[in-house]
């Protein structure tokens, strides 16, 4: 499945003309991991940064704080639960980054993620997730 969402989203992101240098999946903590048995995110990242000739690194983002899950949690829980959830490796510095994510509530995930990268020297940080949650999800986004 994940091939196939990843070449309905290459041509779109190809116009984004972002030139990324990678491609990182946002990561999921080791429990949650080890519950699913993959990184959903992870199996659409992959034949992404591929198909767009752009070098794949899941391990250049990693989760060093587990966090719960994101569902039922306001926008400021949320901001809190992933706060200092990252760590970013060296190889990232000078970098145009894409991160990728599933779906996107509030963007805290993304920006925690963001920040981390900036923060180890990225040199731009772009984003994309595969979903947006609607605002009737009773959390007051436009």
């Amino acid at each position: 499945m994940g091939d196939a969402i990843a070449a309905h989203m290459l041509t779109f992101v190809r116009g984004l003309n972002w030139n990324a240098d990678l491609i990182i999946p946002i990561p999921l903590g080791k429990q949650r991991l080890r519950e699913r048995g993959y990184n959903q995110v992870a199996m659409i990242a992959k034949p992404l940064a591929m198909g767009l000739g752009v070098d794949y690194s899941p391990n250049a983002l990693v989760r060093k704080k587990e966090t719960r899950s994101q569902v039922g949690l306001s926008r400021e829980e949320r901001q809190k639960n992933v706060s200092g959830a990252f760590q970013a490796a060296a190889g990232v510095n000078g970098k145009i980054v894409l991160i990728i994510d599933d779906v996107s509530t509030t963007g805290s995930t993304l920006s925690s993620g963001a920040e981390t990268l900036y923060a180890t020297g990225a040199r731009d940080v772009f984003a994309l997730t595969i979903a947006r949650a609607m605002p009737h999800h009773g959390l007051g986004i436009a």
